[in-house]
């Protein structure tokens, strides 16, 4: 799970992503993604379909943004580390959903957060409302015609808010706004506020700290025309199954593992995707996914594992992600290290556990309340489980 601060998670609500609208086609940009609440948000929206790229700029953020996609089990996610202009160059017209949580002065946040307090200055407001404004002009380059984008800040700031909605509206008129979804929540955004308000700001909303148990928020939902210039963006054709990647020895390998591990049904699904060797390490594509060659990739998809000599090796990630596929569950885990919850906490410490069970690579899974979920991995030799439980993630 992920504990997003309430007034924030009402961004990724406003997106209206509905499960009649979700295929293989439907492609989600959270722009400015990281720590990843928000990207994890959609992504639960999404259930597997479709492909939701998480971009941050800041190399630092995109990795623990990659870490948490990871942590969640996400196995449709395409994570960057890229300007907004480099991905407009790159991905034109090419997603049906925008987010843009943008950076900005935060003084949304004074409450919880004193150090927002002394940062902030009119200078910094300045600051920020110029950076919005080029990251909308690039968001606005990469949505689909009749697609939806949001824009959302945590800041009181009208400059910031208001103004850039106005200002956004002034230089692309294709765009117009639309009904957040949440006005029967939130109060109305304030047009007041501004000197020449754009039609329909009344449809944007505030989150007033006063008003909810939540912190300051805003958050504005723009559609484009439909008749706007649609520069048909389409994937390249992407190589299908292990065969285009593998060697014959790691087809043998890749193979056993997936007929020992899982069932009929997980071992169709998982192989049947789009994969990527980068060096020794397997990633399972999502499907229909952007070309990302020349691109700051952080994460794609799932790191499904490793291949070392004679041998393959399971990554973390697809202990978490392979049940959130779509059409699989943990059941189709056929062999696995069941556990209560006093052995998974010690394994979450990184412990051996001294249980006995079939040998080879198992994950090791919770058993609670009658559901199973899935930990991550453990070798056994028929007596003892020696935990792979990454070590960064290890409880102290």
């Amino acid at each position: 799970y992920y504990i997003q601060e309430p007034s924030a998670m009402s961004a990724a609500e406003a997106l209206d992503i509905r499960e009649e609208l979700l295929s293989d086609n439907f492609r989600v940009l959270d722009l400015c993604a990281a720590p990843g609440g928000k990207t994890t948000q959609i992504a639960g929206k999404m259930g597997g379909k479709g492909l939701l790229t998480a971009n941050e700029i800041i190399p630092s953020r995109a990795a623990i943004l990659s870490q948490n996609i990871e942590r969640l089990g996400i196995p449709n996610a395409l994570v960057l580390n890229e300007t907004p202009a480099r991905l407009a160059e790159r991905y034109p017209c090419a997603f049906d959903r925008i987010l843009v949580d943008a950076p900005c002065s935060g003084e949304g946040m004074y409450r919880k957060n004193d150090v927002a307090v002394t940062e902030w200055s009119e200078e910094n407001v300045a600051r920020c409302a110029a950076r919005q404004d080029e990251i909308l002009e690039e968001a606005a380059k990469m949505l689909k015609p009749g697609g939806r984008l949001v824009y959302s800040t945590c800041t009181f700031a009208p400059a910031e808010d208001e103004g850039s909605v106005c200002r956004f509206l002034a230089a692309h008129p294709e765009f117009s706004l639309a009904d957040t979804g949440l006005s029967a929540y939130f109060s109305a955004g304030e047009p007041q506020f501004i000197d020449t308000p754009a039609p329909g700001l009344e449809k944007t909303i505030r989150v007033w700290p006063y008003e909810v148990h939540g912190e300051g928020h805003f958050v504005a939902a723009f559609v484009k025309s439909p008749d706007a210039p649609d520069l048909s963006y389409s994937c390249a054709a992407q190589p299908t199954g292990t065969r285009a990647v593998l060697n014959k020895q790691q087809q043998a390998l890749f193979g056993a593992f997936c007929g020992e591990t899982l069932s009929p049904q997980g071992q169709a699904v998982l192989e049947e995707g789009t994969f990527a060797l980068f060096g020794e390490e397997l990633y399972r594509l999502p499907a229909k996914a952007l070309p990302f060659d020349r691109m700051k990739v952080v994460r794609s998809g799932i790191h499904v594992g490793s291949f070392r000599k004679n041998r393959f090796e399971p990554a973390h990630a697809l202990a978490l992600s392979l049940p959130c596929l779509p059409g699989l569950s943990a059941q189709d885990f056929v062999s696995a290290a069941e556990v209560p919850m006093e052995e998974a906490r010690r394994y979450i410490h990184g412990e051996t556990l001294p249980l006995p069970a079939p040998k080879g690579w198992l994950p090791v899974m919770l058993t609670e309340n009658g559901g199973r979920y899935p930990l991550g991995w453990c070798k056994s030799d028929g007596r003892m489980l020696k935990n792979h439980y990454p070590k960064g993630l290890r409880r102290p």
